[in-house]
This record gives C-alpha cells, sequence and structure tokens, in this order.
C-alpha cells in the first residue's frame, strides 16, 4: 500500500512538472509577440505623447508604457530560463533553439541596463536587432518543429528543431546557453563592482547601506 501511494505521489509529480514546463512552453510565443508588440510601438507612443497637451497625462502615458515593456522583457526572460534546465530541456518536445533565445533576451536586457536605449538611436537598433533574433531563434523551431511534427511532407525537419528528438544539437544549445548567462552575469557584476570604485561609487554604497 505504501508503495502504491508513493508510486502515485511520484506520477502527480512528475506529471505536474511535465505539464507545468509545457504550459510555460506554449505560453511563450504570446510573451514573445507581446514583447515585440510593446518594444516596436515606441514610434507610436512618442507621436501620442507629443501630442498631448497636459503635462501629468504626458507623463502617467509615458511611464505607463515603459513599465508594461520592460515588465513582459523581464517576464518573458524570468520564463525563458525554465527552458535552460538541461532535465527539463532535453527531456520534453521544447523548441531546439529556445535556450539560445533566452540568452539573446538576457543580452537586450543587458543593453538596456546599461546604455539609453529611449535616447540613443544606435542602443535601440542594437535591443531591437536583439529583440527580432531572439524571437526568430524560438519561433521558428516552435513552429516548423514542435507544432509540425505531424506534417509528413516537411520530413525529418520537425525532428531536427525538437529538442528531445535532437540530443545531438540539443546538448550543445543548452550548454553554451548556459556558460553564456554565466559569462553575461559574470560582466553585470564586473560593471557594477567597477561603478563602485568610481568617484561616485562611495555614495551609491552608502546609498544601498541599509540604515543602523
Amino acid at each position: 500500500m505504501d508503495q502504491m501511494e508513493g508510486e502515485l505521489v511520484t506520477s502527480l509529480v512528475n506529471g505536474g512538472k511535465e505539464w507545468l514546463v509545457l504550459t510555460i512552453a506554449a505560453f511563450m510565443p504570446t510573451l514573445w509577440a507581446v514583447t515585440l508588440i510593446f518594444h516596436f510601438a515606441r514610434p507610436y507612443v512618442v507621436r501620442v505623447l507629443r501630442s498631448l497637451t497636459l503635462r501629468f497625462g504626458g507623463d502617467v502615458w509615458w511611464l505607463s508604457y515603459v513599465l508594461i515593456r520592460d515588465a513582459m522583457m523581464l517576464v518573458t526572460f524570468a520564463l525563458g530560463t525554465v527552458l535552460l534546465l538541461p532535465g527539463l530541456y532535453l527531456g520534453q518536445s521544447l523548441p531546439l533553439f529556445a535556450p539560445l533565445a533566452s540568452l539573446v533576451l538576457f543580452w537586450a536586457l543587458v543593453l538596456k541596463l546599461f546604455g539609453e536605449a529611449d535616447d540613443d538611436a544606435r542602443t535601440f537598433r542594437a535591443v531591437s536587432l536583439l529583440l527580432v533574433a531572439g524571437a526568430t531563434l524560438f519561433f521558428v523551431p516552435l513552429f516548423f518543429g514542435v507544432e509540425a511534427t505531424d506534417q509528413a511532407y516537411l520530413g525529418g525537419l520537425p525532428a531536427f528543431l525538437v529538442s528531445a528528438t535532437n540530443p545531438g544539437w540539443a546538448t550543445p544549445i543548452v550548454a553554451v546557453s548556459l556558460a553564456g548567462y554565466g559569462a553575461t552575469a559574470t560582466y553585470i557584476f564586473w560593471r557594477f563592482a567597477r561603478t563602485l570604485r568610481q568617484p561616485g561609487g562611495r555614495a551609491i554604497e552608502e546609498a544601498a547601506r541599509p540604515a543602523a
């Protein structure tokens, strides 16, 4: 009896884990689409902002747009990191290049963190290119791989673009993505540490220090 209960609990846990991962993977296209929409809606938002005569209304309009746009990028990035777990990524039918898409999105967030994407045209173009590249890396294997496994006319392409059926590519892809995450996080830490060593770093350190 105890053995049967243990097997039932194990099955429920494993089934819940698979359901959660597949649900996140199914919801990721929506998050990527909304992220791209809000990012490339900036010219429209700026045009409407210039037509507003009330300063308060303009501030609310712009701040709302910035908060929603950046929040969508962060949510997409946070949920995308789940697809980097090697055990889940290699064991489930997920888009082959999903880890690389999350890594590219990470780089876009780093550019926004240390650059002026709203004021510098070059930084805005760089962020735009990274977002388009990340979305392409996610959507292509999703549409022609995960969602096309029953399309016989595509031949072996769907099996190639799915992580579970192409471990020869999936294993190095997830390894490179994890290494890229580590290198990017190290760069962020180095930039922050260098900021603390600059003349204004003491003020930053004192502001971050909790009050006694």
